[in-house]
C-alpha cells in the first residue's frame, strides 16, 4: 500500500513518522522546495518537531501535488481546514478516482462551513464509503517525544478502517476504530472551540474548579450536538460511547493541555489581547477561531442547543468582551 501525505506541519510530520516508523515509505507533498532540501539533506522538518528525524529512502518528497496523488493509494490529508481548498486546487476532477482517503483535519472549511468529505463529494465525486479520519487525542510534540499515545480511525466500511490504522500501529502508537465518521469530525470541531474557551477562561484567572464544571458541560453540549447530527444523517447513535477517548479523552487534552494551540490562543484573549494580536503571536493556526463562526452558522440548520459554543462565538466574532460573555456562560452551568 503507497501512502501519500499532504501538508508539512506539525501533525503532518508526526503523521508521517508514525508511518515511517512502522515501515512505510510515503509520497510526500511539501509545497516549499527549499524545504524539501532541508529535509534531504538534515532528515527532519526545519520548522515543526525539528526532534523527528527520517530514514531517507522512506521519503519521496515532491512539490508536484499531481504527482503526489498519481502515486499513491491511501492520501493522508493534515493541513489546516482554512488552507484545503489551496492544497487541492491543482488537482483534476477525477484525480481521486480510485482512492482511499485518511483525513487528519480538526476544523471545518471556512469558506463554505463544510467539512472535507463534503468538500470531496462536491468537488471531486468522492464517495464516503473511501473516506476515512484519524482523530486524537494525540499532540504531535508528544508523538514526535515517542510518548504513548492513541488514535482512532473512523470510517463507515469499519473493516477498512481497521486496515488503515494498522498501518499506524507502533510501539508507541496504539489504534483504535469506531464508525462514527460523521461525530467524530464534528467532535473535534467542537472540542476545539471549547478548549479555547477554556483558555479565555484561563486568562480570565477563573481556577480548576470553573473549569471543570465548564468542561463538564461543554462535553454534554457536544454530544448534543453529535446526536443531532447523526439523527439528521439518518445513522444509528445508540452503540456510540461518548466517554471514549476520540470523543471526551480529545476535549479533555485540548482544553487542559500546554501544547494545545486553541487553550494558548483563548488564554491570550482572556488577558485581553485583540483576535488579531493574538493570531500574530500564535503564529499559529487555532483551528477553534474558524470553527466557531463554522459551527454557528450552521446550527441554523442544525439547530442543536449549544449556548457555550454560541457565547464563544459571540467573544470572537462579535465583540462581545471575554469577561461579560463568561457572566454569561457561569448562568448556564449546571
Amino acid at each position: 500500500m503507497q501512502f501519500g501525505m499532504i501538508g508539512s506541519g506539525s501533525w503532518a510530520t508526526a503523521l508521517a513518522k508514525i508511518l515511517t516508523d512502522n515501515g512505510n515509505a510515503i509520497h510526500w507533498w511539501v509545497r516549499n522546495t527549499d524545504t524539501i532540501n532541508y529535509i534531504q539533506q538534515r532528515r527532519h522538518n526545519p520548522h515543526y518537531l525539528s526532534g523527528a528525524y527520517f530514514n531517507q529512502q522512506q521519503l519521496h518528497l515532491n512539490n508536484n501535488i499531481k504527482e503526489v496523488v498519481a502515486n499513491c493509494d491511501v492520501l493522508v490529508i493534515a493541513v489546516p481546514s482554512a488552507y484545503i481548498e489551496y492544497a487541492l486546487q491543482e488537482l483534476d476532477k477525477d484525480a481521486l478516482k480510485g482512492k482511499k482517503i485518511i483525513s487528519a483535519i480538526k476544523g471545518i472549511l471556512p469558506s463554505t462551513n463544510q467539512l472535507l468529505n463534503d468538500y470531496l463529494a462536491e468537488h471531486f465525486s468522492f464517495e464516503l464509503e473511501n473516506y476515512f479520519t484519524v482523530l486524537g487525542p494525540c499532540h504531535a510534540e508528544e508523538v514526535a517525544a515517542e510518548k504513548l499515545s492513541y488514535l482512532t480511525f473512523s470510517g463507515i466500511d469499519e473493516p477498512t478502517a481497521a486496515t488503515m490504522a494498522s498501518h499506524f500501529k507502533t510501539d508507541y502508537l496504539n489504534t483504535l476504530t469506531n464508525h462514527d465518521v460523521m461525530g467524530v469530525q464534528y467532535a473535534a470541531v467542537l472540542k476545539n472551540i471549547y478548549a479555547l474557551g477554556a483558555g479565555i477562561a484561563h486568562g480570565l484567572d477563573y481556577g480548576d474548579n470553573f473549569q471543570s464544571v465548564y468542561i463538564a458541560n461543554a462535553a454534554d453540549e457536544m454530544v448534543k450536538f453529535s446526536r443531532k447530527v447523526i439523527k439528521d444523517f439518518s445513522l444509528e447513535n445508540n452503540s456510540i460511547n461518548y466517554a471514549a477517548s476520540v470523543y471526551l479523552g480529545d476535549l479533555l487534552v485540548t482544553c487542559y493541555s500546554l501544547y494545545s494551540r486553541n487553550r494558548t490562543f483563548g488564554n491570550m484573549i482572556g488577558k485581553g489581547y485583540s483576535v488579531k494580536a493574538a493570531q500574530l503571536e500564535l503564529n499559529m493556526v487555532a483551528e477553534g477561531y474558524n470553527a466557531s463562526k463554522c459551527i454557528y452558522n450552521n446550527n441554523k440548520t442544525i439547530k442543536a442547543e449549544i449556548p457555550i459554543a454560541t457565547t464563544i462565538y459571540e467573544i470572537l466574532w462579535n465583540h462581545v468582551p471575554a469577561a461579560e460573555g463568561f457572566k454569561q456562560i457561569e448562568s448556564m452551568l449546571m
